[in-house]
């Protein structure tokens, strides 16, 4: 299995596009690369923590490699947005892209290449070792599946 977390501005939404593809195993919400050790919803929401929203995801990259991920994950977002996505506002809704597998960095250079053809703005999705994340709050794991009909800025059949 691999694992690699995505920020890509609320992360209910995220989690809830990523745990409908085939091979994706597991997915947690949580907070990224930030200073503060596990913080709450609440204190990341102040924008001192340096935490992003995030999402971690576990696959199957038999079923499904980290490229595909890689491309779905730049559909759903605009990486030319600087701590926003949709109409949510703040650094903590960066776009970002942490891997734990320093191998896998050549993979995200490729799309990213790839992403900055289609753009007359500069790319500024983080791109970064994952240094820490600590899992939300429960009421904010699997948020739509739960919440059907719940807040989300992405179209989740793209």
């Amino acid at each position: 299995m691999k694992e690699i977390v995505f920020a890509g501005g609320c992360f209910w939404g995220v989690e809830e596009y990523f745990s409908r593809i085939e091979g994706v195993i597991d997915t947690k919400v949580g907070y990224a690369n930030g200073t503060k050790e596990n913080p709450t919803y609440q204190e990341v929401c102040t924008g001192t923590t340096g935490h992003a929203e995030a999402c971690y995801i576990k696959f199957d990259e038999k079923t499904v490699s980290l490229e595909e991920l890689l491309d779905r994950f730049w559909n759903i977002i605009d990486p030319t947005l600087l701590n926003r996505q949709g109409p949510d506002r703040g650094s903590q809704y960066r776009t970002g892209i942490y891997y734990t597998d320093e191998l896998d960095r050549e993979i995200i250079d490729k799309t990213l290449e790839e992403q900055e053809k289609k753009y007359n703005k500069p790319i500024v999705t983080e791109i970064k070792p994952l240094r820490t994340f600590y899992d939300a709050e429960d009421y904010h794991q699997r948020y739509l599946k739960k919440n059907p009909g719940g807040y989300c800025h992405i179209d989740l059949d793209s």
